[in-house]
């Protein structure tokens, strides 16, 4: 009996250590954090993001359904002018990134986080803000899709990687916003350059679309970048740079898991071969070459149909 009731006591006291020893490492961490950043939006505390990513999630999951008993949307326009303007944040980044490091010397090999109020590091932290909030922009891309009713495009890769992006450069801007961090981020700013280009350019219509043979290449360069992402990161680790490890390791493990993916994605897409095409549409359900004709030659508005004429936004 004595020892069955010392019992609670103790489970007691080890959550009280536990809780403790969370709580120390909180303040810990927060001791190290970049103060740059403190009173930039989104900066003060992880829950705007957390809160966003979950709306995010929620969408994904609620989204379809709504879509369900609605024609899909036309947004030929907006989407023009989303792709564009993400062209030129990508670019605007893109530039910040690699203006300012050169200006700083910055090395590609091993770059410690400067935590000063220099210009050009300030720069540097800002454009790496921008990088995380375009992350957070590109959820619009699950949002038109959702809206078209292309439903096929929201697969598991597409929603990992945005909702990822996002939550986890919250980390790498709260406590690294530059050193080792202007490179991954310079990298993918530019890459994303040509993504929205192509994007940009796919939403312009039809008469485009004979310029548009290299998408799957595309797909290569991002099986390039994290390649190279992973390499990159080794030899810091190798050559023992002073930049945070458990942010090293985290980047190797996350890159792997693009690799996979995205490796996966171009092997269905691009190697296996095609299903044989049956009154326009793939056995699969799938329509051929990836146009679908409205039906009636109707027209959607806004979710509704017309007859004839096009859609605004066209």
């Amino acid at each position: 009996m004595g020892a069955a009731a010392a019992e609670p006591p103790r489970a007691t006291g080890l959550v009280s250590s536990v809780v403790n020893d969370t709580l120390e490492f909180y303040r810990w961490t927060w001791s190290i954090r970049d103060k740059r950043v403190d009173d930039w939006p989104l900066m003060q505390s992880p829950f705007p993001t957390l809160t966003i990513s979950t709306i995010y999630l929620l969408t994904v999951w609620l989204g379809p359904k709504w879509m369900k008993t609605r024609e899909p949307f036309q947004l030929r326009f907006l989407l023009v002018v989303y792709n564009f303007g993400m062209v030129l944040l990508n670019f605007f980044i893109f530039k910040e990134l690699f203006l300012s490091s050169r200006a700083r010397g910055y090395s590609y090999v091993c770059q410690t986080v400067d935590y000063s109020d220099n210009v050009y590091e300030v720069r540097i932290a800002a454009a790496l803000w921008w990088y995380y909030v375009s992350k957070g922009i590109e959820y619009l891309d699950t949002v038109f899709f959702i809206l078209r009713k292309k439903f096929n495009q929201i697969s598991f890769l597409h929603v990992y990687h945005h909702f990822t992006m996002f939550t986890l450069w919250w980390i790498g801007i709260k406590w690294v916003a530059g050193g080792q961090a202007f490179f991954g981020a310079q990298m993918n700013a530019f890459i994303h350059v040509i993504m929205y280009m192509y994007y940009g350019l796919a939403a312009c219509g039809p008469k485009f679309q004979k310029y548009l043979w290299w998408k799957r290449y595309l797909t290569i360069l991002q099986l390039v970048q994290f390649h190279v992402t992973i390499g990159h990161t080794a030899l810091s680790i190798y050559i023992d740079c002073p930049f945070p490890k458990w942010m090293h390791w985290g980047v190797i493990f996350y890159a792997v898991t693009f690799i996979l993916l995205f490796g996966n994605f171009y092997y269905r897409t691009y190697k296996l071969p095609k299903e044989p095409v049956k009154n326009g549409k793939i056995a699969n359900g799938a329509v051929a070459n990836g146009v679908s004709k409205p039906e009636n030659n109707a027209v959607v508005e806004n979710g509704k149909k017309q007859k004839k004429g096009k859609a605004k936004g066209e």
